[in-house]
């Protein structure tokens, strides 16, 4: 059975594995990390809000008896400096890998990044090289196992209430967008449940772009 961490889950893909979780009977225990409450009542689901991630530590032993990690926190890199993004991207999302891999190397965590990340520190984008950056130091932490899932353009859950306005406007033409462009489009809800999959049985990369999300889920 599985017991996750969900971080992010006040955004649009964090609340849509949230979502997933809560509809699949292998995720008995779920673990929210918040800086402002969900407000969620669930018996699934014990939520901590904490201030900022540098408190992370001081709960160190709530994040006992977890076994997964579905890492949904992130921000645009738009209007954001490169030290900035650096920190929220890179920063506070080693310093939550580094604090959960020295409590459980059963631990599986899935990290959000997206297609056209760059692992090899020489591209121009500041934002893929950051993404790129976090994605290879979270492989060499001790976990179990850790994938990196990038998603190009997501098709939303219906009736999730933080669904980003511009998704909303495209549900109407994901048919059209997926035909168009089928290595860049996944649904949401294929996010989440291939997360659960990889979860409970090992996939063959570390890296998975949307053809690979949609395969794990088949």
């Amino acid at each position: 059975m599985i017991r996750a961490i969900i971080t992010g889950s006040t955004g649009m893909v964090g609340e849509g594995v949230l979502h997933v979780c809560l509809n699949d009977k292998r995720v008995e225990k779920i673990l929210l990390i918040n800086r402002k409450s969900l407000g969620i009542v669930h018996p699934k689901v014990k939520e901590l809000v904490i201030n900022s991630y540098e408190a992370l530590s001081e709960h160190k032993d709530e994040f006992n008896g977890y076994n997964a990690c579905y890492h949904c926190m992130g921000v645009t890199s738009v209007g954001k400096t490169e030290q900035q993004y650096s920190y929220i991207t890179y920063d506070l999302t080693m310093l939550l890998g580094r604090l959960l891999s020295s409590i459980s190397n059963d631990m599986v965590f899935c990290y959000v990044t997206g297609a056209g990340t760059d692992n090899t520190g020489s591209g121009k984008s500041m934002w893929a090289r950051i993404k790129g950056k976090t994605e290879n130091e979270l492989l060499k932490l001790p976990f179990n196992a850790a994938y990196m899932f990038r998603p190009a353009y997501i098709q939303p859950i219906k009736g999730l209430k933080n669904t980003y306005k511009f998704y909303k406007i495209l549900i109407p033409l994901y048919p059209i967008i997926q035909k168009l462009m089928p290595n860049y489009t996944c649904s949401l809800e294929e996010i989440g449940k291939a997360m659960i999959n990889v979860t409970s049985t090992p996939y063959t990369t570390n890296i998975l772009e949307c053809s690979d999300i949609r395969q794990v889920t088949k």
